[in-house]
């Protein structure tokens, strides 16, 4: 019995009947830029984000059916989440920490899985055979933006994140690979968009690209904040500015966001400023309990307590304001090591008489190494 062949035309409305903004069909086929994010792997610039590198998870990136065997077809979708322009007032208030726009509304996973899973139902239901499925949402051993590449939903830009010309990069990216097979496959478009334009590499902060087309996690302040669950680089720090949770630097500069449409999704907007950019007073003072009911349901919620605090004590040593020093002082006391480490190198940065006392005082009584090394 001969296979069915999908409608791509069918596929793709019903895709956007989902709410999805972008939708691209492709044969499954190693992703283009495969061999430079080998290279990347091999110049270890993933950082401690070890599982990108783990054969198990190199073997899926490398033949798509180590996940799906039999895979035919892979589905790319997208879903915008610019929400609002962030005033400048509020951007540039050193007493806040900043938060990246993608993470101001609800999990997105949350939002964009089930939809991708009814669409996965929605195809099995064109077919009386049954159709072999496999869903994603930013969770898989798949190379996304350049499979987005391949399927025509933009370029990638010299800031490594996938470009559409027509909206820009603020939108989520989710996969549906199936052993369908469609009577129409998209082709990429342009390979770049970015000409001599530098912006990007020029306004990070911590001079993250090494080259075009290159980012050094390691350096990035999104990989600081959000997966390195460790301490801060000490150089570092004073080049994260008040960011608390990833780092938008490199989309805002960047001319293609001047075309970025406002999303529809209405659970992406933030309640509040203070969800896009809370105060430091506030994150200082969390607790186990207090976090959890503040960002339960948000991306806030996977980074946890520790993490984000943790970044809140590198904003405010980079606030240096004397106020903040009363909110760090019990910090220097907090049962994570992470933590108090931390808050000790912010109580040395804000410097002073009373910062000095404070140091002096926890070094008579600190017993971890790494965080006495923070106060001397």
């Amino acid at each position: 019995m001969d296979q069915p062949v999908f409608s791509t035309q069918a596929l793709k409305a019903a895709a956007h009947a989902r709410g999805f903004n972008l939708v691209g069909v492709v044969q499954a086929a190693p992703a283009p830029h495969l061999d430079a994010y080998l290279r990347w792997i091999k110049q270890g610039m993933h950082a401690a984000m070890g599982y990108l590198a783990r054969p198990d998870r190199l073997a899926r990136r490398q033949d798509l059916n180590v996940i799906l065997p039999g895979v035919r077809s892979l589905v790319l979708v997208g879903l915008d989440y610019r929400t609002l322009d962030l005033p400048a007032a509020i951007a540039n208030d050193r007493s806040r920490g900043r938060i990246a726009a993608y993470a101001w509304g609800v999990d997105y996973h949350e939002l964009m899985t089930p939809r991708l899973e009814d669409l996965a139902s929605w195809l099995q239901g064109q077919s009386t055979a049954a159709v072999q499925q496999r869903v994603y949402v930013d969770t898989g051993a798949v190379i996304e933006r350049s499979h987005g590449y391949q399927a025509g939903l933009g370029f990638i830009g010299k800031n490594t994140l996938l470009i559409n010309p027509r909206r820009g990069s603020y939108f989520f990216l989710g996969e549906l690979l199936t052993d369908a097979v469609f009577d129409e496959y998209d082709q990429p478009q342009r390979a770049t968009m970015c000409g001599s334009c530098t912006r990007c590499q020029v306004a990070c902060p911590t001079q993250a690209f090494p080259e075009p087309y290159v980012l050094d996690a390691r350096r990035c302040i999104s990989y600081l904040t959000i997966e390195n669950k460790g301490v801060i680089e000490r150089e570092l720090r004073p080049l994260m500015g008040n960011w608390v949770l990833g780092c938008d630097v490199c989309q805002e500069v960047c001319p293609w966001q001047k075309f970025a449409l406002p999303t529809s999704e209405a659970a992406l907007f933030p309640i509040n400023l203070d969800r896009a950019a809370p105060a430091l007073s506030d994150l200082l003072q969390l607790t186990p309990a207090t976090f959890a009911e503040r960002f339960a349901g948000t991306p806030l919620q996977r980074l946890k307590r520790d993490r984000l605090v943790r970044n809140a004590c590198v904003a405010a040593g980079n606030w240096g304001d004397p106020q903040v020093l009363p909110l760090l002082a019990p910090l220097l006391a907090d049962s994570s090591a992470l933590v108090r480490g931390h808050a000790a190198w912010a109580v040395r940065q804000i410097g002073g008489p009373q910062a000095e006392q404070l140091i002096a005082q926890r070094r008579s009584v600190e017993t971890d190494p790494e965080v006495q090394s923070e106060l001397t």
